[in-house]
This record gives C-alpha cells, structure tokens and sequence, in this order.
C-alpha cells in the first residue's frame, strides 16, 4: 500500500473523517464488546480517489481513538465497504445494521448513493452521519431527522466563493463561464450559481455538462479559449477536478479558476459525553448545537432544525505554474469565509429558503 505522511493525510481528508482535534482521556477498556462503525464510501469510478482518502481518514481515527482507550471504555471497530452505486449502497447499509451489528452509518461523498443511505437510516430509525456528499436536496426536501450532514453544501459553497469573489470586485458585469459534473452534485451546484449571478450582476456566457467519465478535457478548454471568460468556475468532483486541473495549467488558460466547492471524532465525543451508543439520545446531543473543534480558526455546530454542520468555508483558486512545492501544493487557499466579525450563519440557507422538515 502507498505511505502517506500524516500531514498528507490531514489535508487530504480532513473534510471527510476525523478531522477535529478533540482529545479522549486514557481509560482501559472496561468492557470488550466493540462498537461497530458502518462506513460506505465510494473506492472505485471518478469518486474512488477521495474514497480512498475518506477510509485511511476513518482508519486514523480509529487507531488513535483506541489507543487513547477507546469510547466509553470500549474499542472502536470501522467496516469499510465501496458503495458503488445508489442501489449497492443502500443494500450495503441494510446489511450493516441488520447482520454486521453497526451501531451507526457514517460516509459517502456521492450525492446519489446518500440519499439512498439516509433513507436506510431513516427505516430503521438509526443514525447516519453524512460526510462528503455536497447537494442541497439532501438538507431540503430530502432531509430526515436520523441524518447529520458534515460536509459544506453547495448553496453554501457558492455563497463564499461569491463573497470573495465580490470582495474582489469580480462579480459585477464579469463574465463566467463554468464546467460541471453532470450529475445531482453538479446540476444542483449549477443551480445555486446561476443564483448567484442573477442576483449580482454576474453574466453566464457558457456552460458545459461534463459525464462523470471524462479524463480528456481539451475540448472543453479550446472553448474555454475561444470564449474568453474573466472567470471559470469549476463545479466538478473527484478525480475530475485535479484531471482539470493540471491540464488547465498544461494548456497555460490566463483566466482565474474558482471551485464553487471531522466526522469520526465528533461522533466519538457525542458517545463520550452523552455515555451511549442509543440514536435517539445522540441525535438529541446534537440538536443541542454542541459546538466541535473541527481544525478551523472557529468552532462548528449542527443546527437543530436540519442537521447541518454550520462551519467557515475557504474559497480556493489554482496556484500558477511553477508555484507549486510539491504535488499535493496546488491550491492556494483564500481567506475563511465569513470574516471574523460575521455570524457563520450568513452563508447558509435560512428556514424560509430551505424546504427541510425534519421527520
């Protein structure tokens, strides 16, 4: 297997598992009946690559979680499967509960196959923490109370991207062009762009729907050429967005590129504090809005009344050739969003914009 360092491994998988700095007291285990975690992730298709760094994630948590002795004096075991597909993922999940003796969900990075999985959690009334996968459906019409959603959304990710980019007087009568997975992710993250635009003053010259399959992007990026946008907005995923990436380094494009784009030990500290494994009881933890250190400059917390993880967002843009330190040194990282002095909740939804009712 590839060693990666545990830098590389921080920044490559924070968003996905054990991403927050809590801390567990030294206790020896007292009983010596695991707690089981059901974790579903995609390990193979243009996901695979974040799915990958999404499992050694959790399997760092774990070790260090044990070696500090555990949750409530008991060892922690992780399950990790390739859910493949909505339908492959959501039988996975049904296994996991019914025969493999999860105790909870956590996972995925497909909109798709997530939906399908808070459906599992919510027949059989158990939790599932869901980190990776971006589409607003998932907090709005689909939302359901046995589900907790880590991953920053993409109403949410626009609007910071939007920010700066509007703190840098590059709204405004600019125009866009943007390339987009065409998939529930990227048609719902279109969607909250042309929002965007239409409410700034921001023109849309062109856009082009991307199958999740695609490794060539040089036809895309001879248009890019002739179109001549101030902005290219990147709403990709996977193993598509680096693909991108380097050939639009490769074909020298002087157009800036935005991407309109924590978990294992936050769990951990619920089952620590509230002292049990019980769904209802952690989900009761949580809507408490406990706040989590989650290796950011301010703490996050998930809002009681549709289970999204409030936290700073941080727009990112490409590093220009010949700046990069080495290959994970490609993204240069913009300020947090939003600044200091403003609420976290300004770049979320609010209830009258968000059709979640939790059920």
């Amino acid at each position: 297997m590839t060693n990666y360092n545990r830098r590389t491994l921080l920044k490559a998988s924070a968003a996905f598992a054990g991403a927050s700095a809590i801390g567990f007291p030294a206790i020896s285990y007292g009983q010596t009946e695991k707690i089981r975690i059901g974790h579903l992730t995609p390990l193979t298709g243009f996901l695979g690559a974040l799915g990958a760094y999404a499992t050694l994630g959790m399997r760092m948590a774990e070790e260090e979680i044990n070696k500090a002795g555990g949750v409530m004096g008991r060892p922690i075991e992780v399950m990790s499967e390739d859910s493949v597909n909505p339908a492959t993922a959501a039988t996975k999940a049904q296994r996991m509960l019914e025969q493999d003796g999860a105790t909870v969900l956590m996972g995925e990075i497909s909109s798709a196959s997530a939906i399908t999985i808070m459906q599992v959690a919510a027949r059989n009334k158990r939790l599932f923490m869901q980190i990776g996968a971006r589409s607003d459906t998932l907090r709005g019409k689909n939302c359901n109370k046995y589900t907790f959603h880590v991953d920053i959304p993409n109403t949410v990710m626009v609007n910071a991207v939007g920010k700066a980019l509007l703190r840098d007087n590059l709204v405004k009568d600019k125009k866009f062009f943007t390339l987009t997975a065409d998939y529930v992710f990227g048609h719902d993250l279109l969607g909250a762009a042309k929002r965007f635009f239409a409410a700034n003053q921001g023109n849309l010259i062109g856009d082009e729907l991307i199958a999740t399959d695609v490794t060539d992007f040089s036809p895309y990026l001879l248009k890019l050429r002739q179109a001549k946008p101030d902005v290219v907005c990147c709403n990709l995923a996977g193993n598509q967005v680096t693909n991108l990436i380097k050939q639009y380094a490769e074909f020298g494009l002087p157009y800036p590129i935005v991407g309109f784009n924590i978990s294992f030990k936050i769990m951990a500290q619920a089952m620590n504090a509230t002292k049990s494994t019980d769904t209802e009881k952690l989900i009761e933890y949580f809507e408490k809005e406990t706040q989590f250190d989650i290796l950011k400059s301010r703490k996050g917390y998930f809002r009681a009344w549709d289970h999204q993880l409030v936290q700073e967002a941080y727009p990112f843009t490409v590093k220009a050739k010949g700046q990069a330190k080495d290959k994970w040194d490609f993204l240069a990282l913009g300020p947090a969003i939003p600044a200091a002095n403003e609420p976290l909740e300004v770049i979320n939804p609010t209830k009258e914009q968000n059709p979640c009712t939790l059920t």
